[in-house]
């Protein structure tokens, strides 16, 4: 079940025209109230959400989220052109960004795209490396015996550490694999986020080496 959050009717109802001619379930809301409502009683695969609602607005349904440590993934739709309102969103943890106006062709290919990566082909996989393990099919990760709760991008940074145990990364690689190759900041969010994904892993959190002059990479304490 797809959640499509927009206040427009008519886009709306062409945004669920579209994912249901695709073989998706789709449910339209157009503003925060009634997508909190319909989501206290069934999670959704996916969100749909655009920035501009009457009441409260798409960053801040997005940040109420994932502040709630609900990792739904989500496509932010705006028709705000501007890079802080992208970079904001991506920020909080919105997984995609959709500028309108937008193609629903474009939207269809965005939405199984994003559900190939959140739905992981075959059984289920489990990395480990010393202490640390993480589910790719449930999205759980234990570090030294301990479930640890992770945001969407903490938690695809890690994976990118524990798909490739030992190789160094550079924060440029980093931002492109775990944030997309369209996303352009100032400020130090690789840093930020390595940091906080030390804190959150406890002594696993050492696993995260500094490659000095390069970047980062994972390896297990001895």
């Amino acid at each position: 079940m797809i959640f499509c959050v927009e206040d427009d009717g008519g886009i709306r109802d062409l945004m669920i025209y579209a994912l249901n001619s695709a073989g998706f379930e789709a449910k339209g809301f157009p503003d925060g109230e009634s997508f909190y409502e319909a989501l206290s009683e069934q999670e959704p695969e996916l969100v749909l959400l655009d920035i501009m609602l009457p009441g409260e607005d798409g960053i801040g349904i997005l940040k109420r989220l994932r502040a709630e440590g609900n990792m739904v993934p989500v496509i932010m739709a705006t028709a705000k052109g501007t890079e802080y309102d992208k970079v904001i969103g991506l920020d909080l943890g919105a997984d995609d960004y959709l500028a309108k106006p937008f193609g629903m062709m474009e939207l269809v290919s965005r939405v199984k795209a994003l559900l190939r990566r959140a739905r992981p082909a075959g059984g289920r996989e489990v990395l480990s490396l010393g202490k640390l393990q993480m589910d790719t099919v449930q999205h759980i990760v234990m570090s030294d015996g301990k479930r640890v709760e992770l945001t969407f991008k903490e938690y695809e940074l890690l994976r990118s550490f524990m798909e490739n145990p030992g190789k160094a990364f550079t924060r440029d690689q980093l931002r492109v694999s775990v944030w997309g190759d369209e996303y352009v900041s100032e400020t130090r969010t690789v840093d930020v986020h390595v940091g906080t994904l030390r804190t959150k892993l406890g002594r696993c959190g050492e696993y995260i080496k500094t490659v000095r002059g390069v970047g980062y990479r994972l390896e297990a304490g001895k």
